[in-house]
């Protein structure tokens, strides 16, 4: 069973600034593919920082007060960003 069908969410922590996001699993899945939440957090980088060695992700299960005070960061968009490469002819 896929951790969104199950209500969890996925819990990622910035170790170095101490800034932590929730996300929907699903959404993480369309990101980074079927991989397993430890390479999540090893693929993540922090959105203050920029580091990505301090980054540790983890599943939970949301209960009571927790779930309805969660703010999830949700995923708009996937831009892939063309970079062109000229040389010249010697």
């Amino acid at each position: 069973m896929h951790a969104h069908n199950a209500g969890q969410a996925a819990k990622v922590r910035c170790g170095l600034c101490s800034v932590t996001r929730f996300y929907k699993p699903a959404e993480l899945r369309e990101v980074y593919g079927n991989v397993t939440i430890r390479e999540i957090g090893q693929k993540m980088r922090c959105m203050k920082c920029d580091k990505g060695e301090y980054m540790d992700a983890d599943l939970l299960v949301p209960l009571g007060a927790e779930a309805i005070s969660i703010k999830y960061r949700r995923l708009v968009r996937i831009e892939f960003l063309r970079h062109i490469v000229w040389r010249d002819e010697p």
